[in-house]
C-alpha cells in the first residue's frame, strides 16, 4: 500500500471516529423500542448512571409518582387504573444521557382511560417531567427537576437540587427541601415548609404559606420573598431579605421580615408582627398592623401605610427620628363617632370645617403633622373612617 492509501486511510479513519464521537455525544438512541396496551400494565428497567436525566412526554396525560431508591437503575410501571378500549402507545428510548418515555393514544377513540406512571430512580438523577393532566409526586431526588401538568397536585418532598415546575391548576406542597428555583400553580393553594434556598412560589389563585424557609446559607447578598397572587391569603414566617407581596383579595401576614416589607391587598387585612426595614402596606378594604424593631435613629427607614376602610395601629422605638403625617378622612354615613389620631407625641393637628363632596360620600379630614428626633425617617399613614394609632416600643 502506497503512502498515498495509508493517508487516505487514516484520514477515512479519523472522521469514522469523530462521527461516532458525534453520535454518543449527542445522545442519539442506543435503542428504541414501542409497545402498545390498552389493559394491564407495562414494566420496564434500565441500567442507570447517577446524573443521568428521566425524561417523560406523557400525551395522554398520567399521574406521576417518583422516588429514589439505592440502585444504579430506573424502574417504570405503567398502568391501566380502569379498563379501557383505547390503546396507548408508550416509546421507551434509552440514550447516553439518560432514558426517555413518551406516551400517546394511538386511535384516539377515547380518553376515558386512567393511566398511573411509577418510577423510582437514582438518588442523583435530573428530571424532565409533562404530562397532559395528573398529579405528580416527587419524594427523595438530587438534580434538576423541571416539568409542567395540564392540571393536577404537585407534592414535592426531600428534594435537592434545582426546579422549574407548573400545574396548570391544582395545589402544591413542597417541603423538607434544600433546592433553588420556582414553583408555580395557576389556581390553588402553595405551601412551602421547612426548605432551604431561594425558592418562588406563586399562584394565580389560592393562598400561599411560607413557613420555615430560609435563603441559601453563604451568601452576601440574599434573595427577597416575591409573591404574587390573584386572590388568597400570603402567610410568611421570615423573610430576612425582604418581601414583595401582592394578592387581589386576601389578608398577608409576615411573622418577621428585615430590610424591607412592600405588601398590597385589595381586600382584607394587613399584619407585620417585625419589621427590620422599610415599609409600604395598602389595603382597599382591611386593618394594618405594623410592629417596627428597626433602627429609626438613622435615615432609611420609611414608614407609609395606607388603608381605604380600616384602622391602623404602629409601634415604633422609643427613640426614633421620625417626620409624622397622618390624615384621617371620615364620611357622613359611615359611622355615629368620629375617629381618632391617638399618639404619644405633640403632634399639630387640624380638621376641616367643610364636607368635602369631590370623592363621592361627603367627607371631611383630620390631619396631624410633626418632628421628631431630628425628622430621619417619614412615616405617612392614611385611611378612610378608622382611626390611626402610634405606640412606641419600649
Amino acid at each position: 500500500m502506497s503512502t498515498g492509501d495509508l493517508s487516505n486511510m487514516k484520514k477515512i479513519l479519523l472522521i469514522i471516529s469523530l462521527l461516532l464521537l458525534g453520535t454518543i455525544v449527542s445522545g442519539t438512541p442506543i435503542f428504541k423500542v414501542i409497545k402498545s396496551f390498552n389493559n394491564g400494565e407495562l414494566k420496564k428497567e434500565f441500567n442507570s448512571k447517577p446524573g443521568n436525566s428521566l425524561t417523560l412526554d406523557l400525551k395522554t396525560g398520567a399521574s406521576i409518582e417518583i422516588e429514589s431508591w439505592d440502585k444504579n437503575a430506573v424502574y417504570l410501571q405503567i398502568k391501566y387504573l380502569k379498563s379501557s378500549d383505547e390503546t396507548i402507545d408508550v416509546s421507551f428510548e434509552e440514550t447516553e444521557n439518560g432514558i426517555e418515555v413518551s406516551s400517546k393514544y394511538k386511535n384516539r377513540k377515547n380518553t376515558d382511560g386512567s393511566i398511573q406512571v411509577t418510577v423510582q430512580v437514582p438518588r442523583k438523577q435530573d428530571l424532565d417531567l409533562s404530562t397532559m393532566g395528573g398529579h405528580v409526586k416527587i419524594d427523595g431526588v438530587d438534580g434538576t427537576i423541571k416539568g409542567s401538568t395540564m392540571g393536577g397536585h404537585l407534592d414535592f418532598s426531600n428534594l435537592k437540587g434545582n426546579i422549574n415546575f407548573q400545574t396548570m391548576g391544582g395545589q402544591i406542597d413542597l417541603r423538607d427541601s434544600d433546592l433553588d428555583g420556582k414553583v408555580k400553580t395557576m389556581g390553588g393553594r402553595v405551601k412551602v415548609t421547612n426548605v432551604t434556598g431561594d425558592i418562588d412560589a406563586s399562584s394565580m389563585g389560592g393562598n400561599v404559606i411560607q413557613s420555615n424557609v430560609k435563603g441559601r446559607s453563604g451568601k452576601s447578598i440574599g434573595k427577597e420573598v416575591n409573591i404574587s397572587t390573584m386572590g388568597g391569603e400570603i402567610s410568611i414566617d421570615e423573610a430576612p431579605n425582604g418581601a414583595k407581596l401582592k394578592t387581589m383579595g386576601g389578608y398577608i401576614e409576615i411573622n418577621k421580615a428585615g430590610k424591607f416589607a412592600e405588601v398590597e391587598t385589595m381586600g382584607g387585612n394587613i399584619s407585620i408582627k417585625e419589621i427590620d426595614g422599610w415599609v409600604k402596606a395598602k389595603t382597599m378594604g382591611g386593618d394594618i398592623d405594623i410592629r417596627s424593631t428597626g433602627d429609626l435613629k438613622q435615615s432609611g427607614n420609611d414608614i407609609t401605610l395606607v388603608s381605604l376602610r380600616g384602622d391602623i395601629n404602629l409601634i415604633i422605638p422609643n427613640d426614633a427620628s421620625v417626620k409624622l403625617e397622618l390624615e384621617i378622612a371620615y364620611t357622613k354615613k359611615y359611622r355615629s363617632s368620629k375617629p381618632e389620631i391617638n399618639t404619644p407625641f405633640n403632634l399639630q393637628s387640624e380638621e376641616s370645617k367643610e364636607w368635602d363632596d369631590s370623592n363621592g360620600d361627603p367627607r371631611k379630614y383630620i390631619r396631624a403633622t410633626g418632628n421628631f428626633n431630628g425628622g430621619k425617617n417619614l412615616i405617612k399613614i392614611k385611611t378612610i373612617n378608622g382611626d390611626i394609632k402610634i405606640k412606641e416600643l419600649k
